[in-house]
């Protein structure tokens, strides 16, 4: 039997993907199961040996034309809701095609069968959420884990899987053991958050009296002088990996990054995660940390200086619950 599975989106999500590849492989032991990635994403991957080939969709390339090259495959998955997995797998022919879309998306729930024969239609929904403050979304590994189960894999496998080495911890070793880890993601320094209030907030974690250290996401460098010239170690730029490490070395993870977030998961540590206040409802279920310890906290909608203190105030008691 030949499976083919796609993911080609954000590396967060092929994290949550990663116990539906692992129930995929336990359901069919003798398998061969192919992995399409992008090339952004397959770090997670590149390492995981639940999959027999792991094979990048390149840059400008459609999933369409790229999925023709899988005719021989007898079932196809597709584990993002996006027009190009969809189209990848509806490409293979396989006898058995598998996908998922989104219960408001219309448009794309009937263009969605010209690619899959089994479709499941996610309930999260972020407007609907907001209107209907008791609507309950699962958490998207359980819906991934429902996505392949309409493929046959019913060998339920729900745990997150990073697999990081000796060397990656070495990179990270001179580190002090048990940091809280505050990741410097875009969002600290975007509504309802500031460069000033995020400061203010990593000295106040570090009066709590536990080490701290920063990772900074390569696309906030620019912000990580600030907190060098305040007296903080800052982890720019770390490789994927050392990365993991890192995050597997914390007491807690505080973060406002939902791929940090689920990072800190596959490496069971404590998470505190900053949501946007806008579709908090969605957002908080759909995407927490999943399977660890968790405080979940919603940013302000303004930037006013009371609204700010009682964020960071409410941040700092979660973190202090964590770390206990």
């Amino acid at each position: 039997m030949k499976i083919l599975l796609s993911r080609t989106d954000r590396i967060g999500d092929l994290i949550l993907s990663t116990p539906a590849i692992a129930t995929v492989r336990a359901s069919f032991p003798d398998a061969h199961v192919t992995m399409v990635t992008s090339p952004y994403n397959r770090v997670v991957m590149e390492r995981n040996d639940d999959v027999d080939e792991l094979v990048d969709l390149p840059r400008g390339v459609k999933g369409g034309v790229f999925g023709a090259r899988f005719r021989d495959y007898d079932l196809a998955i597709a584990l993002a809701p996006r027009a190009t997995d969809l189209q990848l797998v509806g490409a293979t022919r396989a006898r058995v095609r598998v996908g998922y879309t989104y219960q408001r998306r219309w448009v794309a729930r009937l263009t969605a069968r010209l690619y899959v024969n089994r479709m499941m239609v996610s309930v999260a929904d972020p407007e609907l959420c907001e209107r209907h403050p008791d609507r309950v979304v699962p958490h998207e590994v359980d819906q991934l884990l429902d996505l392949v189960a309409l493929g046959g894999a019913t060998a339920r496998v729900p745990r997150l899987r990073l697999d990081v080495t000796g060397a990656d911890r070495a990179a990270v070793a001179h580190l002090p053991p048990e940091p809280l880890v505050l990741h410097l993601g875009q969002r600290w320094f975007t509504t309802g958050s500031t460069l000033a209030s995020t400061l203010a907030l990593a000295d106040e974690l570090r009066a709590l009296g536990y080490p701290l250290v920063l990772s900074c996401a390569a696309e906030c460098d620019e912000y990580a002088a600030p907190f060098e010239q305040a007296g903080h170690t800052v982890m720019r730029q770390l490789e994927f990996h050392a990365w993991v490490a890192l995050f597997e070395r914390a007491r807690c993870v505080i973060t406002v990054d939902t791929g940090a977030t689920h990072v800190a998961s596959a490496m069971r540590r404590p998470t505190l995660v900053a949501f946007e206040h806008r579709y908090f409802r969605l957002n908080s279920q759909e995407w927490a940390p999943y399977g660890v310890p968790s405080v979940l906290v919603r940013k302000p909608e303004r930037e006013d200086e009371s609204a700010l203190a009682r964020f960071r105030a409410e941040i700092v008691r979660g973190v202090n619950e964590l770390g206990r």
